[in-house]
């Protein structure tokens, strides 16, 4: 058994080209390894988020904390809060990130397939994440 103490692995800041805002990335399991499913928690400042991604095998969301935005290409941009659960099917284009005036945290689960466990795209316009 292992058992990974709270900020005993250091955070890292989003990348400016994968993240719109301040963004912190806390690594909570293998975080590195190609062939194993991967999570981390991720702290959104209001008005952050993600660029436009997909997942090759999908991805949970689950929201531990604020208050934040999520949206699938096509769809409407929909409001997630604490204890919501959001799948991500595999290839599905989407963002995700806070609400413009509160900051959101999530835990993000995905695995990768042949050692990519996500694939980053264009980032989100204003216009977009205003909805």
């Amino acid at each position: 058994m292992d058992i990974i103490r709270a900020g005993s692995k250091p955070s890292a800041p989003g990348p400016n080209d994968w993240f719109t805002g301040t963004v912190r990335i806390d690594p909570l399991f293998n975080p590195f390894d190609a062939e194993r499913v991967q999570g981390a928690s991720v702290t959104f400042e209001p008005g952050a988020r993600t660029a436009w991604h997909t997942h090759p095998l999908g991805q949970t969301l689950i929201v531990t904390a604020g208050v934040g935005r999520v949206q699938l290409s096509g769809g409407p941009v929909q409001e997630i809060r604490p204890g919501d659960v959001v799948w991500i099917a595999p290839g599905e284009k989407h963002w995700h990130g806070a609400a413009p005036t509160t900051a959101m945290t999530h835990i993000a689960i995905q695995e990768p397939k042949d050692g990519k466990a996500v694939e980053w795209l264009e980032k989100v316009s204003d216009a977009q994440y205003g909805g």
